[in-house]
């Protein structure tokens, strides 16, 4: 059994994974490096899922389930955690030429919200996403854990706030469509590339000094006093988009 793992968060520069399949595409990815992987022996069921993908770069460490939980904050890691080099995030924006399909985020307060957005768009073949930094769930374990690891593939640049990289789209000809309660029937829609699906905040929704740069779109629902979530209305959005534009 390993020792006490406190000094692991020391590790200048790592970051916490857990759950398999956040770990899995880590490794599948090759974009970063997985330096220490924490399991319990006997290893469970889905070890055999990562042991093949394991190179001599990564230390393996066993401890028991209760270290796992103390060291995650949770009891979600399916018996897998790991210690990695940290995400890369894209130093670069948007050419609309080699990344037609993008998603916006302003302002998404719940890491698991973000990572169910992440994994949608993952699904239906989003070429980059532009995260907000200030007030926004960062791209940490939770999230990861959210998108099944699927974020692991995804191009993702981050920016101080919306405004800017709004307007940057613009400026380079980015078609936007900016998810509202009062918009135009999103299954209605002509939807044209490049283009840029905007989410908004889960309680306040998108920010009002972004509203007219774009066509607003709405997804139909029962009633006005309701609302989808904003993974989910991101998904649904998504899958319109890339149906209709032939992307998936």
């Amino acid at each position: 059994m390993a020792q006490k793992n406190n000094s692991n968060k020391k590790d200048k520069g790592l970051e916490l994974v857990y759950g398999v399949h956040p770990i899995v595409e880590l490794l599948k990815a090759k974009r970063r490096t997985l330096v220490t992987i924490y399991t319990t022996k006997p290893v469970p069921k889905a070890w055999s899922l990562i042991e093949p993908l394991l190179t001599s770069n990564t230390q393996l460490q066993y401890v028991s389930r209760d270290v796992l939980t103390r060291l995650v904050m949770t009891s979600d890691h399916q018996s897998v955690v790991g210690l990695a080099t940290p995400f890369v995030k894209r130093s670069k924006f948007f050419d609309p030429q080699k990344s037609p399909f993008l998603i916006l985020l302003d302002s998404i307060h719940d890491p698991r919200n973000l990572g169910a957005i992440l994994r949608s768009a993952y699904c239906t073949g989003v070429t980059g996403v532009i995260m907000c930094g200030n007030n926004s769930a960062p791209l940490q374990a939770t999230a990861l854990k959210s998108s099944a690891g699927l974020a692991e593939h995804l191009e993702i640049y981050e920016t101080p706030t919306a405004l800017g990289a709004i307007q940057e789209l613009k400026r380079v000809n980015y078609a936007l469509y900016l998810a509202t309660l009062s918009g135009e029937n999103a299954t209605t829609i002509k939807y044209k590339k490049p283009l840029c699906l905007v989410i908004g905040n889960e309680a306040t929704g998108i920010a009002k000094n972004l509203l007219s740069y774009g066509t607003q779109v709405r997804l139909a629902q029962r009633s006005s006093d309701i609302s989808y979530n904003a993974s989910v209305a991101a998904g649904i959005l998504l899958f319109l988009m890339a149906d209709q534009l032939k992307i998936i």
